[in-house]
């Protein structure tokens, strides 16, 4: 008899969810997956459900990318031109600081974990997707080789006039990478206060200073 009910249980359920699918809007099962998708997550420290909210760069992204289509060219260029507003510039054009700062910084993955405190400082992971020193054995190739960042790009001096445009744009990728890719995947440094300034512009020195291991091997 039990056997019974739970059979017809299971019949029932399998009706409804196929009602459900005919009936529901592409707009409405989007909504109930993110209420399932919330609901089956909790805040804990610092590691709350609001993450999983969406700005409208990641929504038309995500939508774009799960119909297996590509923005198209006016989309994406209205999101790096609003993604592009939101850099904020270094006071005083300094751009660079300690590279040997900015070394430790990207070798560490430490931060925005339930285990640790609000203010934090936090690591760029940047070696999770790139390659950056030729001494480091181990790193992700989600990204492209940053090893010889300057060097490749002509960078001998940071602070010349001919150096202006590559730094420039190094710092607004750094802050907003979707400024310059509107789906891009690297995470929005600056924008989302991963990293401060001051350690942004460690990293810069990283990349771009003549004597740092990036580009003076």
């Amino acid at each position: 008899m039990k056997k019974h009910i739970s059979l017809t249980l299971l019949a029932s359920a399998a009706v409804l969810a196929g009602c459900m699918s005919t009936t529901m809007s592409s707009a409405d099962l989007d909504k109930v997956t993110a209420e399932v998708v919330k609901t089956s997550f909790q805040s804990k420290g610092i590691a709350t459900v609001d993450r999983l909210q969406q700005d409208e760069a990641n929504r038309l992204c995500s939508a774009a990318d799960v119909a297996g289509v590509p923005l198209d060219a006016d989309t994406a260029k209205a999101i790096e031109a609003a993604q592009m507003k939101t850099i904020k510039w270094p006071e005083g054009g300094k751009f660079l600081g300690d590279w040997a700062k900015g070394e430790k910084i990207a070798a560490s993955g430490k931060g925005l974990t339930w285990k640790d405190k609000a203010g934090a400082v936090n690591g760029g992971n940047c070696y999770n997707c790139h390659q950056i020193d030729k001494a480091q054995v181990s790193y992700g190739t989600l990204g492209p080789s940053l090893y010889n960042y300057g060097k490749m790009r002509g960078v001998s001096d940071p602070a010349s006039p001919a150096s202006k445009a590559i730094v420039e744009y190094t710092w607004g990728k750094l802050w907003n990478a979707r400024a310059y890719n509107a789906c891009s995947n690297m995470p929005r440094v600056g924008h989302n206060g991963i990293l401060t300034t001051e350690q942004i512009q460690h990293v810069m020195a990283l990349l771009l200073d003549p004597k740092s291991p990036v580009n003076a091997n």
